[in-house]
């Protein structure tokens, strides 16, 4: 079995990249430079980026970025999903310099979600300085926060994370939207410290992905980036709450990707080699109101 280490990166696609640097500098408090192609790479902390944007036809997400922690982790992690049946590609040499790693492998999983295999960041390392006054998120060796895909078919999907790549399940919670409504399944995955890196959602998502998350230093700047939602027209998905399983307190709010982020901190952290998985009862401990998503 291979071993993730964290959740390097995401990629997303867009229609107007201006969208997203606006976005990424007035309401996240995120800095910006220019990517090759006229793509942006959006800086979380001392890396050039943890959020990169390519130029598309469609607002979407893109890619998932799982970092391991040198060429015989990478190789492992390739072996491994090839002995698994996965179709795994070799990253173009443009692919690698716009990552910014020594290697890349592409795979896809059961449900169609793009997956990223990398190792050994090529990039500079630079103070983080937020272009309003956030004073940094919590990345390191956890990564830049976490990712919640769709998962259709489900077990397939989870199968391939747990069995091949390493994950473990932090939390299994099931959900329904009203009395006549499927029951839908949703699993919380960890690799790392983070009480969850990925997410999988048993339910469809046009956009390629349910939200991803990052995490700031204090409630103040949870409630700072809330009012600049409010201030730049951003769309809230989901009222400000704490959850059950990682006691995230955050809010959620729309990208110009058309998926959604959670904006938090305090996020619990686990030791990934002792937690036992648990079954959630409740999403959040309170508030997260998600019907004024569908508003």
């Amino acid at each position: 079995m291979a071993k993730i280490d964290a959740l390097a990166y995401i990629v997303a696609q867009s229609t107007d990249v201006a969208k997203w640097k606006h976005y990424a500098e007035q309401v996240l408090g995120m800095s910006t430079s220019e990517a090759p192609g006229g793509g942006l790479y959006l800086k979380m902390d001392e890396r050039d980026y943890r959020i990169a944007v390519l130029p598309g036809s469609e607002d979407r997400y893109h890619a998932s970025g799982w970092q391991v922690a040198d060429q015989a982790g990478f190789d492992a992690a390739v072996g491994a999903l090839k002995n698994a049946g996965v179709d795994v590609a070799a990253g173009s040499d443009e692919e690698k310099a716009f990552r910014k790693v020594t290697d890349l492998a592409v795979f896809t999983d059961a449900a169609g979600n793009r997956h990223e295999v990398s190792y050994g960041y090529t990039g500079g390392q630079s103070d983080f300085v937020s272009p309003i006054g956030v004073s940094g998120f919590k990345t390191g060796d956890m990564g830049m926060g976490h990712t919640v895909l769709p998962a259709l078919p489900f077990d397939e999907t989870e199968k391939l994370f747990t069995d091949v790549l390493g994950f473990r399940v932090s939390d299994e919670f099931s959900m329904q939207f009203a009395p006549d409504a499927p029951v839908m399944r949703m699993h919380f995955l960890h690799c790392n410290g983070r009480h969850h890196s990925l997410a999988l959602g048993e339910m469809p998502n046009p956009a390629g992905c349910i939200h991803i998350m990052v995490e700031v230093n204090s409630k103040e700047e949870v409630d700072a980036a809330h009012e600049r939602m409010e201030a730049n027209n951003v769309k809230l998905m989901a009222t400000m709450g704490q959850h059950e399983n990682d006691l995230m307190t955050s809010f959620y709010m729309m990208t110009p990707g058309n998926f959604a982020l959670e904006f938090g901190f305090g996020g619990r952290v686990i030791d990934h080699e002792t937690w036992e998985t648990t079954q959630g009862e409740k999403v959040s401990i309170w508030g997260h109101d998600f019907s004024v998503g569908f508003q």
